[in-house]
């Protein structure tokens, strides 16, 4: 079944509308590299936009009704937004649920260490990632250090105008014959992603004794006079190193974009940016933009974690409707899209793909029915029903759309949040953006396909 190219929707001026969308978006995606960045530029964004915070509602006692607005940020790290419809909660929501984490370098708590006058960050790599990519790239370090005074410093070295990058070497081509008779998930082992930050000595002082590792000392003291941070800090800290620089502009006709943290941010984006066309829907909307998915939605920001059933209990307080049953018939009654990422079509790499049923670049947003592997293990399989309705109201709202499968039956597979939503009995489908490069350091999206996701979001929200 031959789907239309989604730019044919956009003749003359019209394509001004998607590139002005993914400019908005190319910025986004290049001051956020973090999934703690990522909600705080959420929550300015919300507070601007009318949305108050639950748990200052929570402390009013505020009555919510409907077309009210209200946020939750949980650890800076996950963030779930709510605006009111005129139905009971209780009779279901409209959720959009997309993760803000991405594959990176994590430094250990232990990580700082000098060699022969080279000092390096020890890191242990975050989510899947193929590691000889990770090396020769000029890197960034984004995160916090949380001291014992309670204060919390934010770090960024590496994409402020004028600064110094870092970076994981790789051995010289004239050195790597055995090197290079490994398998490539061995080429480059974990324990040697270590990231390269200084060279430069402190001075000696002629009444001080020589110190041994007088790098190490010269990188301490200007950790100490830039963020005021002592070494033992880094054992509350957490740093990631990601690719530095700005997301771009990719193809001479600029109908791309290549950056760092595609997925998913490609879809926590216009989730976002969706739910702020809200004003009083019909059905409760929901933009949940989770932490951890990409380790299996683990931990207490984790999907997996009750931080969005328990605020979705709060919410149902504030609007004098909480019970448990009520609150349970509230999921189950819910429809989801998880706003997760698809394999493009590459046709540098055709083998990996079946043709009929595969992700291209410039279709729109993509369906997918399940995820998971070979007999679809791990997967939410959507039924026909709920595929049907959202076919209907894409139609309706003129949504290119497509639909695919991560790639042949028994070529590999992976995962969503969409099967934990599911848990709840409510109707969940994968729907996003298709990318290239999937979890490499610089990933690539078409800007239409960004734009067609929008538009779904949108329609989802008004009138699933």
């Amino acid at each position: 079944m031959e789907r239309s190219n989604a730019w044919d929707a956009y003749p003359g001026d019209r394509k001004k509308e998607v590139f002005e969308f993914a400019e908005d978006y190319r910025v986004f995606l290049s001051e956020n590299k973090t999934e703690r960045e990522c909600v705080k530029t959420f929550v300015e964004a919300a507070k601007k936009a009318g949305f108050t915070s639950l748990k200052k509602a929570i402390k009013k006692d505020q009555k919510l009704k409907p077309g009210d607005k209200i946020y939750y940020n949980h650890m800076g790290k996950s963030l779930a937004m709510f605006v009111i419809g005129e139905e009971p909660v209780s009779d279901g929501m409209n959720i959009l649920g997309a993760h803000i984490d991405s594959p990176r370098l994590d430094l250990k708590q232990n990580p700082l260490y000098e060699d022969k006058d080279l000092v390096l960050l020890d890191t242990h790599y975050y989510g899947g990632v193929k590691k000889y990519q990770w090396v020769t790239l000029p890197l960034a370090l984004h995160g916090v250090v949380a001291k014992k005074d309670g204060t919390v410093v934010e770090i960024n070295i590496g994409d402020k105008p004028g600064d110094p990058v870092v970076g994981v070497s790789d051995l010289l081509i004239h050195l790597a014959g055995e090197q290079l008779e490994k398998k490539a998930n061995k080429v480059i082992e974990g324990e040697n992603l270590d990231v390269l930050i200084g060279n430069l000595p402190i001075e000696k002082k002629e009444t001080e004794k020589e110190e041994k590792e007088r790098v190490k000392a010269q990188i301490l003291a200007l950790l100490k006079q830039d963020y005021d941070i002592e070494e033992e800090d880094f054992l509350s800290a957490e740093i990631e190193v990601v690719p530095a620089g700005e997301a771009r502009d990719y193809g001479l006709d600029r109908s791309m974009i290549m950056g760092y943290g595609h997925d998913d941010r490609v879809c926590a984006y216009p989730s976002f940016e969706a739910i702020l066309q809200m004003e009083t829907p019909k059905r409760t909307s929901v933009c949940l933009l989770v932490d951890k998915e990409e380790i299996g939605s683990v931990g207490a920001t984790g999907m997996q974690s009750r931080f969005f059933e328990n605020a979705v209990a709060e919410v149902l307080a504030l609007c004098g409707q909480y019970t448990d049953l009520a609150l349970r018939r509230a999921l189950q009654n819910s429809r989801m899209l998880s706003s997760d990422v698809s394999a493009a079509y590459d046709p540098n790499y055709p083998s990996v793909s079946e043709k009929k049923n595969v992700a291209y670049f410039g279709k729109g947003i993509v369906f997918n029915k399940y995820t998971g592997s070979r007999g679809k293990s791990g997967s939410n399989d959507a039924n026909a029903e709920y595929i049907a309705r959202l076919r209907k109201i894409f139609d309706k709202n003129e949504v290119a759309f497509q639909t695919a499968e991560l790639g042949k039956v028994d070529q590999g597979g992976g995962g969503t949040i969409a099967y934990i939503l599911a848990n709840y009995g409510m109707e969940v489908i994968d729907s996003g953006v298709p990318v290239l490069n999937m979890h490499a350091p610089w990933e690539i999206i078409s800007k239409v396909d960004l734009y067609e996701a929008y538009k779904g979001y949108v329609a989802f929200l008004k009138e699933a």
